[in-house]
C-alpha cells in the first residue's frame, strides 16, 4: 500500500459501487452517464505494471478482466469493448473496461479524445447486481 495512492485505499471510492472483490482485485462501477456499464479492476497491492505480477497473478487478473468483459457483453450487447491500463495520472495496476456503441459521443475515437459526435440517448447501464452476479458467473465458467 502506498499511503497517497487513491487505488490504494477503497474508503475513496465510497461513491462506487463495488461488483465483485477477491483477496487480490476488485471491479467497480465507474459513473460515467456518456458510458453506461464503465468498470475499473483494481489490483490490490501497489504495483505499477502487469509484468509485476507472478505468472500466477497475471494469469488471476487476466481472468477476471476477461469475466467482466464476458459480463458486459452478455448484459450490454456493446457494438465494442475497449480495455485500457494506462496508469499515467496514477501508477496503480488498474484496467478500463468500457462498453462501447458506434453511437457514443467519441466513438471511434478513445473515449478522452476528441468528442466526435452527439449521443442521442446512451443506453442504460445494468443493474449493479445484476453485473455482479454475471462477473461471478464468467469466472465460474
Amino acid at each position: 500500500m502506498s499511503p497517497s495512492c487513491p487505488l490504494c485505499h477503497p474508503t475513496a471510492e465510497e461513491n462506487r459501487a463495488i461488483l465483485w472483490e477477491d483477496a487480490l482485485c476488485r471491479v467497480i462501477r465507474v459513473e460515467d452517464p456518456l458510458y453506461p456499464g464503465f468498470c475499473r479492476l483494481i489490483w490490490k497491492n501497489h504495483v505499477a505494471e502487469l509484468t509485476d505480477l507472478s505468472p500466477d497473478q497475471r494469469s488471476h487478473c487476466l481472468k477476471v478482466l476477461c469475466a467482466v468483459e464476458t459480463a458486459l457483453r452478455q448484459l450490454m450487447d456493446p457494438d465494442k469493448i475497449n480495455l485500457a491500463s494506462l496508469g499515467n495520472m496514477v501508477p496503480h495496476l488498474h484496467w478500463h473496461i468500457i462498453p462501447r456503441r458506434r453511437s457514443d459521443p467519441h466513438f471511434p475515437n478513445s473515449i478522452w479524445g476528441p468528442q466526435t459526435q452527439t449521443e442521442a440517448q446512451p443506453p442504460r447501464a445494468p443493474d449493479d447486481a445484476a453485473l455482479g452476479a454475471a462477473i461471478r458467473q464468467a469466472l465460474e465458467a
